[in-house]
């Protein structure tokens, strides 16, 4: 992840929340997702990587899930915090994560890994597995494409990128994770024209 990454949501951390504060109230393909996964994962600690502003944190908690988030950008850490404080939110980067061996139930990184460079991928989800205890589960969801290669988009916050389906399950499968379901569904109305993949794998 360049050094930007972090920067840039600094700089508009209090904007992002505000907009995208109800996102998940009309997705609901996204939040059946969150909510299969809530009630599929095992008891235990949760970790909401790249959680912004904490709102997928929230609902896991909301869902009884014990979840708390993680975030590079310090200006999103600020503003989970203020607007959830009952809930943990730390600063920390998905590629090399400041967490035990074994010690998570799930690991949930929601169009997390978008910024991530080819060449970091594989780091995210070797740390995926590593983290996770056996039977844990991490659900990923990305921008994504129906066919073709890995290719930057216009994100406007950061550098992204959009990623086939088969080309994320085949990174979990190489870090040691056992896919369980996928979906790609075509974008809503609001969203821009990308579609979006969800992908959910189990370590044995």
């Amino acid at each position: 992840m360049t050094e930007t990454v972090p920067q840039a949501y600094d700089a508009i951390a209090d904007l992002y929340a505000d907009l995208f504060r109800d996102a998940l109230d009309e997705l609901h393909l996204d939040r059946a997702m969150i909510s299969a996964f809530a009630a599929m994962v095992p008891a235990g600690p949760v970790a909401d990587l790249g959680c912004g502003p904490g709102r997928g944190t929230a609902l896991l908690h909301d869902l009884g899930v014990d979840a708390f988030g993680l975030d590079v950008s310090p200006g999103m850490i600020a503003r989970a915090r203020a607007d959830h404080p009952h809930l943990r939110f730390d600063e920390g980067d998905m590629t090399a994560l400041d967490l035990p061996d074994g010690g998570l139930a799930g690991v949930l990184s929601w169009y997390s890994t978008i910024h991530l460079a080819p060449e970091e991928l594989p780091l995210a989800f070797a740390e995926f597995h590593r983290v996770l205890a056996p039977g844990g589960l991490v659900m990923l969801a990305f921008q994504s494409t129906d066919e073709g290669e890995a290719e930057a988009f216009d994100h406007k916050v950061a550098l992204a990128y959009r990623r086939p389906l088969d080309d994320m399950a085949e990174l979990a499968a190489r870090a040691g994770l056992v896919e369980v379901a996928r979906l790609l569904r075509r974008p809503a109305e609001n969203e821009r024209p990308i579609p979006s993949g969800c992908l959910l794998a189990r370590k044995p």
